[in-house]
């Protein structure tokens, strides 16, 4: 690639581009274990899994999954949360060639029902109460031949794996079940235990698909993106590449992002393992509590997240009393993160928060703000090696615009996908001559650095201007009262669409909506500021903790349909 602007600016020792090499998701774990073979990969609570021992599990299912017929190209689902049995599930599929259709545990019965029909899934890997409670009733309709059922404690060691089970089953809903024998049905674990780790030796091309990940939840429309071994282990190898602070077989991750979403498989998984990482396992990324306390105890350096995640740990009760200060560098990505937010938080934990910037369809990492060179908060700083970009004019899609002025976010690199799933006509309207449309609004400033400044989807246009629903939202945030926040258009009569926000106060803060308003006055240009604020309890979430601002949409139209 030739130079680019950003190049001048990038932290001395980063290359522009990478010499690759060659190495498919299961090589990157083959290698990890050669080389630390006696270090922990996975740490669950009180069960842990060194990285031989790992292997051995990976290698173990590969063969029961083979013997059920699994091989190259096959599609088979895995729908767990951050469990021991997601990484084994996840390697050991694609060690045999096949396809991982990562699936969110949340999913309705008919979510999964579509998800699994569109890929073509034969076998799935499911979470003992998940197949019991969504699976079971529409098992009939589904052509799946095999499901390998998983258990929240049958890594954990006695006694937790007793007392897990017995807490877990008065959750409400239940997060363990008894799964019945029947055709079809196989106990991982006891699958495992009963199985050699002789798996069949399976060539894999770099341009082999990996991995289906289906986007939606933000916009509504779910496609499967395919990810080959070369965009996924490319991505690691550039995230490696943009953090030499790292050690490598040395560092321990927090692994709460959860895996069945594309940020947190690869930053939170692959690059982990590929730098010979320990991960500290955590199904639920609400649990505030716990992840202060296992950063505490593992001494957790890497700590990947969300601006939420890293919000409720800056207000959490336990914060002030516990030593946060092994975490040396942080990732922040998925939504904006707000100023005060990052400066209370490195100023609890005396670590760095780096935002990145990515996609479903980029495997998912294109941009990162560097770790010590000059930061520009607010933006998600420069294109990752050997990624390209341009800005692009919102009605030709072809034209660059001048320099700082906003336009469609265009991208390309090793890590950008092969296409979507059984959607020509989709993959030919997102990837043009090579670059990836990512529906994103952004700038670029002078030194290189990009700022998203909204999604064409999302912007919305009153009395004739663009108003971005980021910017009021980073406003909003920064108001001591406000924990969570999310700004859409509403249908407006005169103004075409008006600004609306959706506000949910902190625990014990109080205020009003004209303060919110004056606040956003104060900071904002009239045509940004929301006309209307409205409070609630909570905000609808992705499971990366991400607003969904389409179902907030969705209730307002539906009120105004109703009124009408």
């Amino acid at each position: 690639m030739e130079e680019r602007l950003w190049h001048r600016f990038y932290e001395e020792g980063i290359p522009t581009s990478i010499d690759y090499a060659d190495t498919t998701i299961p090589q990157i774990l083959e290698r990890a274990a050669h080389r630390y073979g006696d270090r922990p990969a996975l740490i669950f609570m009180n069960g842990r899994l060194t990285y031989s021992r790992l292997t051995d599990q990976v290698d173990r299912l590969a063969t029961a999954l083979a013997n059920l017929g699994v091989g190259s190209g096959s599609r088979v689902a895995i729908d767990l949360p951050n469990l021991p049995q997601t990484v084994i599930s996840y390697f050991a599929v694609l060690r045999l060639g096949a396809i991982a259709v990562m699936t969110n545990p949340l999913y309705t019965s008919r979510e999964l029902e579509h998800q699994w029909q569109d890929a073509g899934v034969a076998a799935a890997i499911v979470l003992d109460a998940l197949y019991e409670r969504k699976v079971k009733p529409i098992r009939e309709r589904l052509r799946i031949e095999h499901y390998i059922i998983a258990s929240i404690p049958e890594y954990l060691r006695f006694p937790l794996n007793i007392l897990a089970r017995l807490k877990l089953k008065r959750q409400d809903p239940p997060l363990v079940a008894r799964v019945a024998p029947a055709p079809g049905v196989h106990y991982f674990r006891r699958l495992i235990n009963a199985t050699a780790p002789n798996p069949p030796q399976v060539r894999i091309d770099m341009d082999d698909v990996a991995m289906l990940q289906y986007t939606g939840g933000t916009t509504g429309v779910s496609k499967g993106a395919m990810l080959t071994h070369r965009n996924m282990s490319a991505n690691a190898q550039q995230a490696d590449s943009w953090a030499p602070i790292l050690e490598q077989g040395a560092e321990t991750w927090l692994a709460v992002l959860p895996y069945f979403h594309i940020y947190g498989l690869q930053i939170a998984m692959l690059h982990p393992i590929y730098a010979g990482g320990t991960l500290i396992l955590m199904p639920d990324p609400r649990d505030t509590a716990g992840m202060i306390k296992n950063i505490e105890k593992h001494r957790v350096t890497v700590f990947p997240g969300v601006p939420a995640m890293y919000n409720a740990i800056n207000q959490h009760p336990n914060t002030e009393k516990a030593d946060l200060s092994s975490i040396k560098l942080c990732n922040s990505g998925s939504a904006p993160l707000p100023v005060d937010v990052l400066e209370r938080f490195e100023s609890l934990t005396g670590a760095k928060i780096s935002e990145a910037y990515g996609l479903t369809e980029t495997s998912p990492g294109t941009h990162s703000t560097p770790l010590t060179g000059t930061r520009k908060v607010g933006s998600i700083g420069l294109p990752l090696p050997d990624t390209d970009c341009r800005i692009v004019d919102i009605d030709d899609g072809t034209t660059d615009v001048p320099q700082g002025q906003e336009g469609e976010l265009l991208v390309k690199g090793p890590q950008v996908m092969k296409g979507y799933w059984n959607q020509n006509e989709a993959t030919a309207a997102a990837i043009r001559d090579g670059w990836f449309y990512t529906g994103d609004l952004a700038t670029m400033d002078e030194e290189g650095y990009f700022k998203i400044v909204g999604r064409k989807k999302d912007m919305i246009l009153a009395s004739g201007y663009n108003v971005y629903p980021d910017e009021v939202d980073r406003v909003l945030m920064a108001h001591p009262a406000v924990l969570e926040c999310a700004t859409i258009g509403v249908p407006d009569p005169k103004r075409g669409e008006t600004v609306k926000s959706f506000v949910v106060l902190g625990e014990g803060k109080e205020a009003t909506a004209e303060e919110l308003i004056a606040y956003c006055r104060e900071n904002l240009a009239a045509y940004k500021v929301p006309r209307m604020i409205e409070f609630r309890d909570s905000l609808p979430m992705s499971t990366v903790l991400k607003v969904l601002r389409r179902e907030l949409r969705e209730e307002e139209l539906a009120k105004a349909e109703g009124s009408g």
